[in-house]
């Protein structure tokens, strides 16, 4: 709306009011619309209604047609404007036109621009700093990014909104554990963290920033592996989302130009709490769990999803769809999983920004998909394709190991295998015994359920190749225990496995014969699992290591694979 000391003619409030009751119309009614506001400039309107009116055309032929050189043409008008509001704005929209466009080097001197000559203008200047660094994290240049949010908090500081210096602090903070930045991360999270709890101001601000402050927390603690340490965190921040759920939006606004920002709406923290909570429980090995609460994030979505077109709730989809995937392999649903693979697949032919910072991820689930069904070719084109795509020291790590997995698995690749281990750990001059008695201890003091189990059955092997069957006994059955209460398919097929032979060897028939029923129980569930995987018209993806993942899939005849390994 124009503002200025004179009210606006009423030719302009009906031609408005007209624009955007057709832009507000179901369904909206964008030709009318333009139609109102290009009527604007027959009037011959003063300076700050035609600026405005060009920043206003320029945003809905951006945002709602294809018209894109209409567009530009209508945003650079209203940028070279000289009304503050509207030119701040204008380059604001217009960076995200040249990035949508490709234009990313378009796009940064426009906001470089704009931000030297924003500094009297605090919200301006906040958004356009906070606009940039974005920019340059989605480009992986993460430096550059931490660089413009350090200076958002100290002109945030002096502006006197210790609210907003949070906010660009805590931003840091993600980006800097993104970098495994560790030792900058903890100093900067205590003083994040003092800043939230002495802030006083608007109840719903402070409780984001808590939100926002305890999921940095929480992930540091989930990198590190300290599953057990963070169940503090995390209760504080599942009571912090539900004292967020009981505030009301209609508080008052701050007075400070420069507070003006909210972190995310009430309804997208909600999902990144059941997001985090996910994370922890998969850490812990409760699957079950892992589960539940991915089902009750993803009905939120799902909700949110027909009001709300943010690009960040496709994500968080993705990341939940990644997370209950592996859940899936582990428990024994790989038809569910390989449905869940086609759902990303999905997700990332509507958006190429998703799949460019998911296809990685993507190749690699489909790796351990390949390996559960014994497809070890197509498990190894799929983690080399994911190798190819992924700087993620993290990332490279699994995907590096799961391919030496595929080698011993063949059998016949052991220079393969050797060249694997030494870009893995150079070192090999520890005892494999000692790793694995060490591994035991830490998953052990940190509650890490599933390695535990898998430290146990594989230590109870050993023990037993070495004929000493009473240590093997004292592995494994607490890894049988362990793996049915996750569950782990695998490790009780395996363990159920060593308990047969175990007691064969040790004369005890009866709990041979049991073990045994054990073991033909969950052969049999996984080799159901395995026939309904590999007939679904999904399993073709396995064959897909290049491009944008395939829409439509031939329907399979049968297994093509074999089932021995799993037997």
């Amino acid at each position: 709306m124009a503002a200025s000391t004179e009210a606006p003619d009423p030719w302009y409030l009906a031609l408005l009011g007209f624009a955007e009751h057709f832009r507000t119309s179901s369904p909206p009614k964008i030709r009318l619309c333009v139609h109102c506001l290009q009527a604007v400039f027959q009037f011959k309107p003063p300076p700050r209604v035609e600026a405005r009116t060009h920043l206003q055309l320029g945003s809905v032929l951006y945002r709602h047609t294809k018209n894109s050189e209409l567009a530009q043409s209508h945003l650079e008008k209203a940028q070279i404007s000289q009304f503050e509001d509207v030119k701040f704005e204008a380059a604001s929209i217009l960076s995200e036109f040249y990035c949508q466009q490709n234009l990313v080097d378009s796009a940064k001197p426009v906001l470089r621009k704009a931000i030297q000559i924003s500094q009297q203008t605090p919200y301006w200047h906040c958004r356009l700093l906070f606009q940039l660094a974005q920019l340059h994290a989605l480009e992986k240049d993460l430096v550059s990014a931490c660089d413009l949010l350090g200076v958002g908090a100290e002109y945030a500081r002096v502006m006197g909104s210790e609210y907003t210096r949070a906010l660009f602090l805590l931003s840091k903070g993600m980006l800097l554990l993104m970098e495994r930045k560790l030792s900058e991360v903890h100093p900067l999270l205590t003083l994040c963290g003092t800043i939230v709890e002495n802030w006083q101001g608007n109840p719903i601000q402070k409780e984001s920033l808590r939100v926002f402050f305890l999921v940095l927390q929480v992930t540091h603690y989930l990198d590190a592996g300290q599953v057990k340490s963070v169940k503090p965190c995390l209760k504080q921040l599942q009571q912090c989302i539900q004292t967020i759920s009981t505030l009301h939006d209609d508080e008052i606004l701050p007075t400070n130009p420069a507070a003006l920002f909210h972190w995310l709406p009430k309804e997208h923290m909600c999902v990144l709490v059941y997001l985090v909570t996910v994370m922890h429980s998969m850490q812990a090995g409760y699957l079950e769990k892992a589960q539940k609460y991915t089902d009750k994030a993803l009905m939120q979505l799902e909700k949110l999803k027909m009001l709300d077109s943010s690009p960040i709730l496709s994500t968080f989809q993705v990341i939940l769809l990644e997370h209950i995937i592996m859940c899936r392999l582990v428990t024994g649903h790989k038809a569910t999983a390989l449905q869940e693979i086609s759902q990303v697949c999905q997700l990332c032919q509507q958006s190429p920004r998703l799949f460019t910072n998911h296809a990685a991820q993507l190749h690699t689930l489909l790796g351990l998909y390949c390996i559960s069904v014994n497809c070890m070719d197509n498990a190894e084109a799929q983690f080399t394709a994911a190798l190819q795509m992924t700087t993620h020291q993290e990332l490279w790590t699994f995907i590096v190991t799961n391919l030496a997995s595929v080698y011993i698995r063949e059998g016949n690749r052991h220079q393969e295998l050797y060249s694997l281990l030494e870009r893995i750990n150079p070192d090999h001059n520890f005892p494999v015994r000692r790793f694995l008695r060490e591994t035991l201890k830490m998953s052990n003091a940190e509650d890490l359920n599933r390695l535990t189990a898998c430290s146990l059955v594989l230590l109870g092997h050993i023990f037993f190749v070495l004929g000493n069957h009473r240590e093997s006994n004292n592995m494994v059955v607490p890894a049988m225990q362990l793996a049915s209460k996750i569950p782990d398919m695998s490790v009780q097929l395996w363990s159920s496995a060593l308990l047969k032979d175990l007691n064969k060897a040790c004369g005890n028939t009866m709990d041979a014969h049991e073990a045994a029923q054990m073991h033909q129980n969950f052969s049999q569930q996984l080799l159901q699992d395995h026939i309904a995987a590999c007939s679904l018209p999904e399993h073709n993806l396995i064959s897909w290591t290049d491009g944008l993942p395939p829409v439509q899939f031939q329907p399979q005849n049968g297994p093509t694979t074999s089932l021995g390994s799993l037997l």
